[in-house]
């Protein structure tokens, strides 16, 4: 029903002849009459503004108007922002690589994607964009920013930013450029542990994330822990996170949503098969974790899955449906909340970590855990040697030797990763001392 009502508003014709002619029954009569309103506006300004309107032009004001006056998520989307939608959704578009939303009306970034131009440019989750080549952006909606946005590969645009630190906005100068996600980044830990980093939620990130999971898996024959970074990753497809859910529980809800009619409520349930239910589990999460990461961290979380650890993400526990027009266009609507299996909102929530753990800015993280000088009883003169010292003289090696090459032999992906990221360190701390101390689990 709520298809058919949007559908029978948003698809009208240039002329306000064919907004007089939705039925009684869909709007009822108060409706009707203040629709009324709208035609006549209409009418008058084809027949009387001083220069000629393309009624087109009207009619998609007048819908982004209308679409204003609800939440920052509902929006109109013209055919050529349409078409742009569904190519971000398969992993490959044209543009910056910023998520965006409005918060105390003012265009904030959510996160930048990983490798992208905004990335690389330097733009950081909780930015605020006041000015796009040099247009203030006060009043925009999700929708003009993506407008303003667009542009050819290899076309530069300004961005005018405030940060918290910053005495005044700092324009930063981002070149667009053809956006490929790769969502699944995988790291081995060694030992049979690993680290996953989900970037975001498009059409084959449940599979690339099972895919390295069954590569570690078959590498390592099985899987003693694993972190799964959510850190950062705005959200997406809401039947990646469902799936991806489905993969570490083997009984229990995954998510419910209700929208308007509270007494009806869609509730999605995990399956049996195929479940990684055997190994410890620790999410990570920040303040930038939103929407599809927050109904997969809820879900592992409520169901005593995994230790969700970090920050209270974002908030962002809305629905949205997304209806294709008849010439091309789109309409984004919030039609229902989220809600994790014991009930709880994510709306304006957001979730609350088992294990709060503060981000550390890496130069100060790498000073604070830089090895101290220390004497031990190895560097007193004359101490007693073990077998290991003993094998080493007789060789003719310098002990001291092992210790230097050590230290300047190049850094693993896992031990640069540990080295500049505390919360990783600790999750991957977590991880290990969960193996040792928790339950035992077999495959």
């Amino acid at each position: 029903m709520l298809r058919n009502k949007i559908l029978s508003i948003t698809i009208l014709s240039a002329s306000f002849v064919g907004l007089l002619s939705i039925s009684f029954q869909v709007l009822g009569k108060e409706k009707y009459d203040e629709l009324q309103i709208f035609a006549k506006v209409l009418n008058l300004i084809q027949q009387y503004y001083v220069e000629e309107v393309d009624s087109k032009k009207l009619i998609y004001g007048g819908v982004k108007g209308m679409l204003g006056e609800l939440d920052p998520h509902s929006g109109f989307l013209p055919p050529e922002v349409f078409s742009e939608f569904e190519a971000e959704t398969s992993g490959e578009f044209g543009g910056l690589g910023v998520e965006m939303t409005i918060q105390n009306d003012i265009l904030t970034v959510v996160a930048p994607i990983e490798d992208s131009p905004a990335w690389k440019a330097g733009i950081k989750s909780g930015d605020k964009i006041v000015r796009i080549n040099g247009e203030s952006t006060k009043g925009y909606t999700l929708v003009d920013a993506a407008q303003k946005m667009k542009g050819e590969k290899k076309e530069p645009i300004r961005l005018e930013i405030y940060r918290e630190g910053f005495v005044k906005p700092k324009e930063f100068t981002v070149i667009r450029d053809t956006i490929k996600i790769k969502s699944v980044k995988y790291t081995d830990f060694g030992d049979g542990y690993a680290y996953i980093r989900l970037t975001s939620f498009i059409e084959k990130s449940s599979s690339d994330l099972k895919s390295a999971m069954d590569r570690h898996i078959k590498k390592n024959k099985g899987m003693r822990g694993l972190v799964l970074d959510l850190r950062g990753n705005p959200g997406g497809l809401l039947d990646q996170a469902v799936k991806i859910s489905d993969y570490f529980l083997k009984d229990g809800v995954i998510v419910s949503t209700v929208g308007r009619d509270k007494n009806v409520k869609e509730i999605v349930h995990a399956k049996k098969d195929g479940t990684y239910d055997y190994f410890p589990l620790v999410v990570l999460i920040n303040e930038y974790s939103a929407s599809a990461s927050e109904i997969l961290s809820g879900a592992l979380q409520d169901n005593k899955r995994a230790l969700v650890m970090g920050e209270r993400s974002f908030g962002k526990g809305s629905v949205q449906s997304v209806v294709k027009l008849g010439d091309g266009s789109g309409l984004k609507l919030t039609v229902a909340r989220y809600y994790t299996p014991k009930g709880t909102s994510i709306q304006a929530e957001g979730i609350r970590p088992d294990v709060r753990v503060p981000s550390l800015d890496p130069d100060i993280f790498q000073k604070a855990s830089a090895p101290k000088v220390v004497r031990r009883e190895k560097d007193i003169k004359g101490h007693l040697e073990n077998e290991k010292e003993k094998r080493n003289s007789e060789n003719g090696l310098l002990w001291f030797m092992e210790g230097q090459q050590e230290e300047t032999a190049k850094l693993s992906e896992k031990d640069q990763l540990l080295k500049k990221d505390f919360q990783v360190l600790e999750a991957y701390n977590y991880v290990r001392s969960w193996d040792v101390m928790g339950p035992k689990r077999t495959q």
